[in-house]
């Protein structure tokens, strides 16, 4: 039985890895080289505690002060397209209690074994570099962390052990903080990678259990018979196969319309840059909340990430942002100063859905081809369980329950006939 996998990031090559493992003939193709993008430019975090949808209560309000900076964490390129407008007329209406904390429960119980896999990939032959510090979510003011108090019963319920730190208590995790900050949630099971590593290693072992890796071959027709699939083309390339999966990240709304079930998966760009050697010591996953800027310490080596663009599938580079992630850290910490001569910032296109959950399962209409997207800012974190239970899915071996909340049917009604031959623009 062969499967096709179109798209090689992390979503790609962990169900490629899956599968393998049970004997399944495996053909990852990506547009340009598995394992780019932005799996592996994101800060790498393994934190379901931080696992909460985008939208929630009080977005809209944030996102409306944010709007008049240049320099915000979040930017929307004002579009009259109807499909962006209803994306984020939808992605408003879920800015509400109820909806944030389902979606939370939704991520958590799909992030629940994800430490465990990374462990069994270690085992068996996936090399990557992890680190065991931690998570620390730090706040400049108190108002904003006692803001978040009121969810933490859900990672509690998770035993995901948060500690509450107010003042100078933070310094307790991350001495290097400065005093007089707000205070600290700390979260002492959560990791982060290297997320190029994992990449890499995962790319080398599907490689070792006889996965093929087929580069630069952006997909750009479909051949379907009713509700099968029969083919994928690039170019003049016809690529038959059993089974296909889309995981192609941002770009897989584009892909899912040439199986005709256009699913409403948006790129929302952020940046990261290493700075070497690092400034300032930093021990934990340290996310600088009211800021919205990751800082992951790596061995000699310190990686800021952030922002949240929604401008189409645009990859260049804002140096306006960028130089406001490099301020960041000086209102945590009195011994950062940003560098006058910073590294050259990277680009990754996080595949955002209207209300902030991956899409995973069965496409509509389709009998053979799935779908592994819309994780967002969540890749690393719920990638591996996504993986393994899709795999379970699709070789029929369980009908895994942590995965009903992520069904394509809410997004589609009714599934548009394709005729024989369905053709696009490449997707990258």
């Amino acid at each position: 039985m062969r499967t096709v996998i179109i798209g090689g990031g992390v979503l790609g090559l962990t169900l490629a890895y899956d599968l393998a493992r049970q004997g399944v003939d495996v053909d990852v193709i990506d547009a340009r080289r598995p394992g780019l993008g932005a799996s592996e430019v994101n800060a790498g975090w393994v934190v379901p505690a931080e696992a909460a949808p985008v939208p929630g209560p009080g977005l809209i309000a944030k996102s409306l002060k944010w709007m008049v900076r240049r320099d915000s964490p979040l930017y929307i390129r004002p579009s009259l397209q109807p499909s962006h407008v209803r994306f984020m007329v939808s992605m408003w209406r879920r800015c509400n209690a109820r909806d944030f904390r389902r979606g939370f429960q939704a991520h958590l119980a799909l992030a629940e074994t994800t430490n465990e896999i990374l462990d069994d990939y270690a085992r068996n032959g996936v090399v990557f570099d992890s680190y065991e510090q931690g998570l620390l979510m730090a706040f400049a003011h108190r108002p904003h962390l006692e803001h978040h108090l009121g969810d933490l019963d859900i990672p509690t319920s998770f035993g995901l052990d948060p500690q509450v730190l107010i003042g100078d208590e933070i310094q307790q995790v991350e001495p290097g903080l400065r005093a007089g900050l707000g205070g600290g949630i700390y979260f002492p099971g959560e990791r982060h990678l290297d997320a190029a590593s994992l990449t890499t290693g995962l790319r080398a072992r599907c490689i070792e259990l006889g996965v093929t890796m087929t580069a630069d071959t952006p997909i750009d027709a479909v051949e379907r018979l009713g509700e099968r699939v029969l083919a994928v083309r690039s170019g003049d390339r016809r690529i038959a196969a059993d089974m296909f999966v889309v995981a192609a990240g941002a770009w897989t709304g584009r892909i899912t319309a040439m199986f005709g079930v256009p699913l409403p998966i948006r790129a929302g760009k952020g940046y990261s840059l290493d700075l070497t050697p690092a400034p300032v010591q930093v021990r934990t996953a340290l996310n600088l909340s009211d800021a919205k800027v990751a800082m992951t310490p790596y061995a000699g080596r310190l990686r800021l990430s952030g922002t949240m663009e929604f401008a189409g599938h645009d990859e260049k580079v804002n140096q306006t942002r960028v130089q406001a992630i490099l301020r960041a850290p000086t209102n945590y910490f009195d011994d950062y100063v940003a560098p006058s001569h910073a590294p050259q910032a990277r680009a990754g296109m996080r595949p955002m859905t209207p209300d902030g959950m991956p899409v995973i399962g069965l496409l509509p209409g389709t009998d053979n081809s799935y779908v592994s997207s819309g994780h967002g800012m969540l890749g690393i974190t719920l990638g591996p369980g996504t993986s393994l239970a899709l795999a379970e899915l699709m070789l029929g071996t369980a009908r895994p329950t942590q995965l009903l909340p992520f069904t394509p049917d809410r997004f589609v009604r009714r599934p548009r006939p394709m005729p024989a031959l369905a053709r696009s623009g490449a997707h990258r």
